[in-house]
C-alpha cells in the first residue's frame, strides 16, 4: 500500500487487520444476540451490526486486493481478538434477563474504543489515502453505532 518503513506506529496492512479484528468480535457478538436476545430492539441492533461489520470487513479486503497486499497481524489486532473472545465468552454466560443489558454496554464501550483508535491511530497513520478514506468513512458509521447503542443501553437502565 505505502511505504512505511521507519514509522512507529501501525501499517496499513497492520491497520486492516486491526480493524478487521475489530469487526469480527463485533460480528462474533451480534450474531449470538441475534440468536439469544428475546428483545425485538437487540435483535434488531445485532442485524445492523452484522450486516455493517461484514460490508466494512469486505471494502478493507477489497482495498488491500486492490494492493496486492493482506492484513498483517500486531500485538494491537491480536489482543482485539483475544479481548473480542473473552467479552463473547461473559455474554455466554449470562441468563437471558441479564444478556440485554450487558450486550447493549458492550456495545456501547466496544464502539466507544473503536472510536478512540480510529482518531488517535488508525487514521493519523494510515498512509494509503484510500484507507485513510474508508476509515473516515467507517469514524462516520461507528459514530452512528454508538449513538444507537447508547439509546438501547439507556433504555435498559429506565
Amino acid at each position: 500500500m505505502a511505504d512505511t518503513s521507519g514509522v512507529l506506529g501501525p501499517t496499513d496492512p497492520q491497520i486492516a487487520a486491526i480493524v478487521m479484528s475489530a469487526n469480527d468480535s463485533e460480528i462474533a457478538a451480534a450474531k449470538y444476540a441475534k440468536t439469544e436476545s428475546q428483545n425485538k430492539d437487540v435483535v434488531e441492533f445485532a442485524k445492523n451490526m452484522i450486516q455493517a461489520h461484514q460490508q466494512l470487513n469486505e471494502k478493507v479486503s477489497a482495498l488491500l486486493g486492490k494492493y496486492d497486499e493482506k492484513p498483517e497481524s500486531s500485538g494491537t489486532s491480536r489482543q482485539q481478538i483475544q479481548d473480542g473472545k473473552k467479552a463473547l465468552a461473559k455474554l455466554k454466560k449470562l441468563d437471558v434477563n441479564s444478556f440485554d443489558r450487558k450486550y447493549a454496554d458492550q456495545a456501547v464501550s466496544d464502539h466507544q474504543a473503536v472510536l478512540n483508535a480510529l482518531d488517535k491511530i488508525l487514521i493519523p497513520n494510515a498512509k494509503n489515502e484510500e484507507l485513510k478514506a474508508l476509515l473516515v468513512d467507517a469514524r462516520g458509521t461507528v459514530v452512528k453505532h454508538l449513538a444507537h447503542a447508547t439509546q438501547l443501553d439507556d433504555a435498559f437502565k429506565n
